[in-house]
């Protein structure tokens, strides 16, 4: 694979060499098709073919990513259930879970089989010649390669982590793309020491303090974050330990107190998680920490690190999307109207049968909404969304957001169209994603680089709802 330098850097098809069996086959090209052919005229006859680069793997790599995709353009027939059949290739069907999803942040046990006590040391020494320790991929080497520059290039770190970035460097990326760490890797230590001595100084600023010298206000806040805590990521076992609950209790109380603006909202807790969990595997060289049990190697050291590039990471995060937060919730408002209005365009019969059946996008896309769809994808599928909402730069967690959601909503047309008002409402409350991997994410999020390719650059779907309130 070649590092591509086009603007959309061929992310449509950046899928996995593992996600790509039968069930997948030909999705990725066909959704790349459809963003490139509808750019063109459709009046035209004919189509001017046109190939993107491709990736060369190692033959001894297996599993390396995809950076490149051919898609060629032609004659496009506009019809929405055309545009849906390209737009929305069938996610391939759950086979074997667990080692299969590359970037899912599971990592193979690398300790050295119990030798027999029948064995010698030159029969163990021939067994360790004869499985030599898997070579690193092209992609890996890739991000080894640019983390490693004394100046990091943003604009091809994003390119090359929209299709998603090996667990052992997501710490180190994920700080960069937010903004905590500089491109420049001198700058990096000092940064490091500067951002973590004035969160303790916040600590003792805001946290440490009596309680009686807290005014009503910041007593309900501490209150409501307190009760907010334990629920969050119920199923996650790694939040379930008393050291991770104080951390993100302090961390969000602090954001709180600092951002009276919005101060604390239901939902910001959530957006917490990630953070914390990819920060803390970053001590254990990417290994999965969700189960918790590496909390017993941890050090009061690491975790008040953690806790410190959690907080900073995720007020920057914030900083982007603060209307979602504030006052009436301007922002989520937003999203959710843009959402139905994009539904409207690609699929107007489910947005008719949602109608008919008096389901509002409000019930069920609010929650979509204010915390990133982390309730309806395991913690680990969330993970590889963010590598892609991260290199979109600042309109990933708002603008592409609302793409995915399109397209995760109309992946189930079909099914929902079948349903009446109760089905329908109990499904979009509890929506069928337990056995998602990164494959299925992967695919979701080109079928959303089509939609965003379509309608991104144009207000073309926003004319639908404003035509018809304007006739009302």
């Amino acid at each position: 694979p070649i590092l591509p330098d086009d603007e959309s850097y061929t992310r449509t098809a950046s899928l996995d060499q593992n996600a790509s069996g039968s069930n997948t086959e030909g999705g990725e090209s066909d959704a790349a098709a459809a963003a490139a052919g509808l750019n063109r005229s459709k009046s035209e006859s004919s189509a001017v073919s046109k190939s993107s680069a491709s990736s060369a793997a190692s033959e001894n790599s297996e599993g390396d990513a995809k950076n490149a995709a051919n898609t060629t353009a032609s004659p496009f027939n506009s019809s929405k259930k055309h545009l849906r059949a390209v737009a929305f290739p069938p996610l391939p069907r759950q086979q074997e879970r667990g080692d299969n999803d590359n970037y899912s942040g599971a990592t193979p046990d690398k300790a050295n089989p119990t030798t027999p006590n029948a064995k010698n040391n030159s029969q163990a020494s021939e067994e360790d010649n004869n499985n030599p320790p898997p070579k690193k991929s092209y992609r890996e080497l890739q991000f080894e390669t640019m983390l490693s520059s004394s100046l990091l290039p943003l604009r091809d770190l994003r390119k090359l982590a929209w299709n998603g970035i090996p667990p052992h460097h997501r710490p180190l990326v994920w700080k960069i793309l937010l903004g905590y760490l500089p491109a420049n890797a001198a700058r990096r230590p000092t940064t490091l020491q500067r951002r973590r001595r004035e969160y303790k100084d916040a600590i003792k600023q805001h946290y440490d303090i009596p309680d009686d010298s807290r005014t009503n206000a910041e007593q309900e806040t501490l209150r409501q974050v307190l009760v907010d805590v334990p629920r969050t990521a119920p199923e996650v076992p790694l939040f379930h330990n008393d050291r991770v609950r104080r951390c993100l209790s302090r961390l969000l109380y602090i954001w709180a107190m600092r951002h009276p603006a919005s101060s604390y909202v239901q939902g910001i807790n959530d957006l917490a998680t990630p953070l914390v969990a990819v920060f803390l595997s970053g001590y254990f060289d990417g290994k999965n920490v969700l189960d918790g049990e590496v909390m017993a190697d941890v050090t009061d050291t690491m975790l008040e690190e953690v806790e410190a590039d959690t907080y900073w990471c995720l007020t920057n995060l914030l900083a982007g999307i603060q209307d979602h937060y504030t006052s009436d919730q301007p922002g989520m408002q937003r999203m959710v109207m843009h959402l139905e209005e994009l539904v409207q365009r690609i699929d107007a019969d489910l947005a008719a049968h949602l109608k008919e059946t008096g389901i509002e996008f409000l019930q069920f896309a609010f929650k979509w909404m204010n915390c990133l769809l982390l309730r309806e994808f395991r913690l680990g599928c969330v993970m590889r969304l963010w590598d892609t909402y991260l290199s979109e730069g600042d309109g990933g967690f708002e603008d592409f957001h609302v793409y995915v959601c399109a397209s995760f909503l109309v992946h189930f047309s079909s099914e929902l169209q079948q349903m009446g008002f109760d089905e329908l409402f109990q499904f979009m409350q509890n929506m069928p994603t337990d056995d998602w991997g990164d494959r299925e994410i992967e695919v979701l999020l080109s079928s959303a680089f089509v939609l965003s390719t379509l309608f991104g650059d144009s207000e073309a779907h926003l004319n639908v709802v404003r035509d018809r309130q304007s006739v009302g």
